[in-house]
């Protein structure tokens, strides 16, 4: 999945991405941003989120827009085993997009 962060030159962009635990077990992720422009890219909630048992958990994923190019990164989550599950690594591919520019 691709998730998208478009705005207006010079803003902070936030999107919450939504994990659904369908088990019976509680999940917990930790959350890696890896590529080219990783760094400009943040998770200010913290990198762990924890789900419990058929439920759905939140991480969000902030982006401030600073430059005209496009930016690119790859959210990587990584589950830890709990009760001796262990849920599926799951990526996103991250781009950023200026829609505006205001002086």
């Amino acid at each position: 999945s691709t998730i998208e962060f478009t705005g207006t030159l010079h803003t902070t962009v936030v999107k919450q991405v939504r994990l659904k635990n369908p088990s019976i077990s509680t999940l917990v992720y930790n959350a890696v941003l890896v590529g080219r422009d990783a760094g400009d890219f943040s998770l200010p909630k913290g990198s762990t989120v924890t789900i419990p048992p058929t439920r759905q958990g939140f991480i969000n994923v902030e982006f401030t827009i600073r430059f005209l190019h496009p930016a690119e990164a790859v959210l990587i989550l990584i589950s830890n085993k709990v009760d001796g599950i262990a849920g599926a690594t799951l990526t996103f591919s991250l781009k950023s997009e200026v829609k505006n520019i205001e002086p």
